[in-house]
């Protein structure tokens, strides 16, 4: 059996668009809005991000925040992840953009979930699910 501390999500997408372009809907505002939550404002290396819903009545809210802790355009992007739910506990969220020929290949390791003090496994595993739901309109939007 894994131990929580080994769980780790992990999403690896091929994408019919180069790593620039698809770099853009990581980290821009208007561009984030159209696949995952608008950004509260351009990403900066050890700068504070937050995510705002799309929600009907509730746009411009905060929904998801942390911290950009690597900045590398257009090839990795770490940053913390948490929201509400994670009741103040920091996930850890990396994304590495590799440039093959026809595209991208995109992987995210989403981890942290052994820090989670209930239900660890059902926490990530909703994560998991909402990870593959975005990923639907991320495919639509790059490519």
């Amino acid at each position: 059996m894994t131990k929580m501390t080994d769980m780790k999500i992990v999403k690896t997408l091929l994408l019919k668009a180069q790593p620039g372009h698809v770099w853009r809907f990581l980290t821009e505002p208007d561009r984030l809005a159209e696949w995952f939550h608008r950004g509260g404002g351009p990403m900066a290396p050890g700068g504070d991000y937050t995510l705002l819903t799309n929600s009907l009545g509730k746009e411009g809210e905060k929904i998801c925040w942390g911290k950009v802790i690597t900045l590398d355009p257009p090839h990795r992007l770490v940053h913390s992840f948490t929201h509400q739910g994670l009741q103040g506990v920091e996930t850890t969220v990396s994304w590495t953009l590799t440039s093959v020929e026809g595209g991208t290949v995109l992987t995210l390791i989403h981890e942290g979930w052994s820090k989670v003090p209930n239900d660890a496994f059902g926490v990530a595993a909703s994560h998991d699910v909402g990870w593959d739901e975005h990923f639907i309109r991320l495919r639509r939007v790059t490519e």
